[in-house]
């Protein structure tokens, strides 16, 4: 299956963040997250395995009790249930990765 970014809409979660989901089976899932500068990813946790990989501008992490600041080309790993939450600290693109597929992420 192909899914090309052109065609999908960008979908806005409201307080500078807005993401694309792509394309998924039931096993995975990727995503294209869109922050504003200073938009906040409130901590939160949930069963999938996820990895995020930082497309474009500069994030300050926190996973588990670690923060750190990534930035464009720089990939982190959150394990199922671990809470976590980002700032963005310059405008940018994260491609997040799960593991199953996020069903909340995908109308009914």
């Amino acid at each position: 299956m192909f899914v090309y970014n052109n065609d999908v809409q960008l979908e806005d979660l409201g307080e500078g963040i807005s993401r694309k989901v792509l394309a998924y089976s039931d096993n995975m899932m990727t995503v294209e997250v869109h922050f504003e500068e200073g938009a906040v990813a409130a901590m939160h946790n949930h069963p999938h395995e996820q990895l995020t990989y930082v497309l474009s501008g500069e994030f300050e992490f926190t996973i588990g009790d670690e923060t750190k600041v990534v930035k464009a080309g720089d990939t982190m790993y959150k394990e199922p249930e671990i809470m976590h939450g980002a700032k963005c600290l310059k405008a940018g693109i994260l491609l997040d990765n799960f593991t199953p597929m996020r069903k909340d992420f995908v109308a009914a």
